[in-house]
C-alpha cells in the first residue's frame, strides 16, 4: 500500500477513487468501470509528473525521508553477493545503525558499509533510526582499514539524519569517533565511492562520504544540519524548516553545482519508493561506473585525488 506524503494528498484522492472503482467492479462483474478507471489513472499520472517536475527543497527532504525508500539492506541484498557481515568495534559494542562487511560487486571483492534505518517500528528501534553511536563509526574505521590492508575497494551507502546525540554517545567520544572515520576515509589507499541513498545528515554522513566519488539519488538530500535543526538555531522556530531547506542548498542539483558531489542518479517517476527495483538498478549502474573511473589509479593518486577534492570544495563554494 502506497504511503503518501503531505503534498501528495490530491494524488492520493485520485488513485484512491480509481481503486474504489476497481473494487466495485470486482464485487459486481456486470459493472464496467474500465474507461472511468483509466481516465483517473491518466489524471493521476499527469499529476504525479507535475508534482515531481519541480520539487522544492523541503519536499525533497520529505521524499528523502519516505519510509518506503530502499534502505541499505535492500541495496546490499540486491547488488552484492556473498555478503559476510562484520560486527563490533572491538572496544564496546556492535552498533546496528551501521552495517558492513565483505562482499562481491559484479564478482569483484569489496567492502560495503552503510547506515541502516530499519523498515518498521521494531527494526527502526533496533537500528536506532540509522543514527550511529561512536561504536558504529569505530566499526566503520575498522572495516575501512581492513579493506585497505587487503586492497579492497570500499562502497558506502549513506542514509542518516545524523549521528546519535545522546548523553551516552557523547560520553563515549562521539565527535572523536566521527573525526576518526572521516580521517580513515582520507587515509585509505583504495578506491572509495559513496552514494547518498536518502538523507545525508551532518558529520554523521560526512564520516562515510569523504570519498573519491560521491553520487546522490535525485531526491536525496545532503546537508550540514537538518532543516528543522537549522530553523531552531537561526529563528528559534522549527516551523521555519521550509525557509531553512531553501537556504541550506541541500538538493542534488545544488550540490553538483557546488562540486560537493560528482553525479546525480535519476529516480523513478514519483521517487525511489514507487519503484524500488528501478532505483536499485540505477544505483548499481552508477557504482559500477564510479569504480571503473578509479580502477587504474595507484594508492598515492587515490589519496591525493580524495584530499584535493575536499580542498577544492571551499573555493568552488565561494565562487558559486
Amino acid at each position: 500500500m502506497t504511503q503518501y506524503l503531505d503534498f501528495e494528498k490530491p494524488l492520493a484522492e485520485i488513485e484512491g477513487k480509481a481503486e474504489e472503482l476497481r473494487a466495485l467492479a470486482r464485487a459486481n462483474e456486470e459493472m464496467d468501470v474500465a474507461d472511468e478507471a483509466t481516465a483517473l489513472d491518466q489524471k493521476a499520472a499527469k499529476l504525479l509528473d507535475d508534482l515531481y517536475s519541480d520539487l522544492t527543497p523541503w519536499r525533497r527532504c520529505q521524499v528523502a525521508r519516505h519510509p518506503g525508500r530502499p534502505h541499505c539492506k535492500d541495496y546490499v541484498k540486491a547488488l552484492f553477493t556473498e555478503f559476510t557481515p562484520l560486527a563490533g568495534d572491538r572496544n564496546f559494542a556492535d552498533d546496528l545503525a551501521v552495517m558492513g562487511g565483505l562482499a562481491r560487486f559484479h564478482d569483484r571483492p569489496v567492502m560495503v558499509i552503510g547506515h541502516e534505518k530499519g523498515s518498521d517500528t521494531k527494526s527502526r528501534i533496533e537500528h536506532n533510526f540509522g543514527m550511529a553511536r561512536p561504536e558504529g563509526y569505530r566499526k566503520a574505521v575498522r572495516l575501512m582499514q581492513l579493506a585497505d590492508r587487503f586492497n579492497l575497494p570500499v562502497v558506502t551507502l549513506v542514509d542518516t539524519t545524523g549521528a546519535y546525540p545522546g548523553k551516552g554517545a557523547e560520553e563515549r567520544g562521539q565527535s572523536e569517533a566521527i573525526a576518526r572515520s572521516t580521517e580513515a576515509c582520507l587515509q585509505i589507499g583504495v578506491p572509495l565511492v559513496s552514494v547518498i541513498i536518502g538523507e545525508g545528515g551532518s558529520g554523521g554522513a560526512v564520516a562515510f562520504a569523504t570519498a573519491n566519488r560521491i553520487a546522490m539519488l535525485e531526491h536525496s538530500v545532503y546537508s550540514v544540519i537538518s532543516p528543522e535543526g537549522c530553523a531552531s538555531i537561526l529563528w528559534k522556530n522549527s516551523e521555519k524548516m521550509r525557509e531553512a531547506a531553501e537556504a541550506l542548498r541541500l538538493t542534488a542539483p545544488d550540490l553538483k553545482k557546488l562540486g560537493v558531489i560528482d553525479r546525480i542518479i535519476p529516480e523513478p517517476k514519483g521517487g525511489a519508493h514507487r519503484d524500488k527495483a528501478a532505483a536499485i538498478a540505477a544505483v548499481e549502474k552508477n557504482i559500477a561506473a564510479m569504480l571503473g573511473e578509479l580502477g587504474d589509479k595507484d594508492r598515492a593518486t587515490l589519496i591525493a585525488d580524495r584530499r584535493n577534492k575536499y580542498l577544492e570544495m571551499g573555493a568552488r563554494g565561494l565562487a558559486a
